[in-house]
């Protein structure tokens, strides 16, 4: 007759590739200077002065005139090009959360607009004015900025604190500020789903929905977030929306190969939970084959083999690979959490453990 052998599995979210809090705290000035010529500047120097409070940092041109200036924090700068000891142009700029600013310069410009000409001559009045016009602006973005930095990190302090009320008000006051801001999004979405996991019921659903719906706010910015979909993904699971879900983690595995064994896993978790044993069996298989020692997956992709066992008597009798996914997981992860649960798999199936599983990848004895 047929064992029907089933463990519960809770799917994991994939780590990300990059840090949320980082992103939401700096950001990077990028661009090209161009010489009276038109040509690339190189060796020009990049001032940038912070603004809002005190902050000074320097950079200079490549070879063919660019410049790069990361993990600067959030805040108001003046931009300003030096070349030959003076000054030439100054720009004023705000960082974005997690993007990257274009501020290029192009000498040939230099003298003209709100900075006025170098010959000291006095401003019209619609100099003044276009003056007094970038003054404010800077001044409306100072705030702006400020604001969302402010909620930001309040619904980051409050989600380390497991304070998910808290992190989702923070979060959509955020969201509110700048509703371009894909890092936003996904903060809120995550806190969604953390809430979620602390109800029941019709409320819990009703927070696994919201999950879904502002992830697709942040994938709709950030269509090639890998991270974004597989939580995506993780949000519709918990609605019982398997086929989307899929759909949802394959294009994880295909925006970000590096990490597609962890991205099929989940795939397969999937599968386990809706009940979809084979399924589930080519998932973590294979998740094995993209990454060969994904030790979990050996494990699941054994308890999903496990689940066709067949009892001839005294003798259970499982498919072709069940023995070597066990013992695999073990060499894998000899203390692992799930260690035990392996070996125990293997007496069933009359294994003998003759493995000396405290070494990793210590060879596997045969059987007499």
């Amino acid at each position: 007759m047929s064992i029907i052998l089933r463990k519960s599995l809770t799917i994991v979210p994939v780590t990300m590739l990059f840090s949320l809090a980082c992103w939401g705290q700096v950001s990077v000035f990028e661009g090209n200077v161009k010489a009276v010529d038109g040509k690339p500047l190189p060796n020009a120097v990049i001032k940038i002065e912070r603004q809002d409070i005190k902050g000074s940092y320097k950079t200079k041109t490549d070879k063919k005139g660019h410049y790069f200036y990361g993990g600067l924090p959030l805040g108001v700068y003046n931009v300003t090009v030096e070349v030959d000891g003076a000054d030439r142009i100054t720009k004023p700029a705000r960082t974005q959360v997690g993007q990257s600013v274009d501020i290029s310069f192009d000498l040939a410009t230099a003298g003209q607009g709100a900075q006025g000409d170098e010959s000291g001559r006095a401003l019209t009045k619609e100099e003044r004015a276009e003056i007094d016009k970038k003054a404010k602006e800077q001044a409306a973005a100072m705030a702006k900025n400020k604001e969302l930095n402010d909620a930001f990190n309040a619904g980051k302090q409050a989600a380390t604190a497991n304070n998910w009320d808290a992190a989702i008000d923070s979060f959509q006051k955020a969201s509110q500020v700048d509703a371009n801001q894909s890092v936003v999004w996904g903060n809120l979405a995550d806190a969604f789903m953390s809430r979620a996991k602390t109800k029941t019921g019709a409320d819990q659903q009703a927070d696994f929905q919201k999950c879904g719906e502002t992830y697709q706010k942040a994938i709709a910015l950030k269509a090639d977030d890998a991270g974004y979909h597989n939580n995506y993904a993780l949000c519709l699971a918990q609605q019982k929306k398997v086929d989307e879900a899929q759909a949802e983690i394959t294009k994880s595995a295909q925006l970000d190969p590096t990490n597609a064994g962890k991205y099929y896993f989940n795939l397969g978790a999937l599968y386990v939970n809706s009940g979809n044993s084979d399924p589930a069996s080519a998932a973590f298989k294979k998740a094995i084959e993209l990454d060969p020692n994904y030790a979990d997956a050996y494990y699941q992709y054994g308890l999903s083999l496990m689940g066709k066992a067949t009892l001839n008597g005294d003798k259970m009798s499982a498919p072709a690979g069940t023995e070597e996914a066990f013992q695999k997981y073990l060499q894998l992860k000899p203390t692992g959490p799930d260690a035990e649960a392996a070996k125990a798999m293997l007496q069933q199936l009359g294994s003998k453990l003759e493995v000396n599983f405290a070494k990793p990848g210590a060879p596997t004895k045969k059987k007499q």
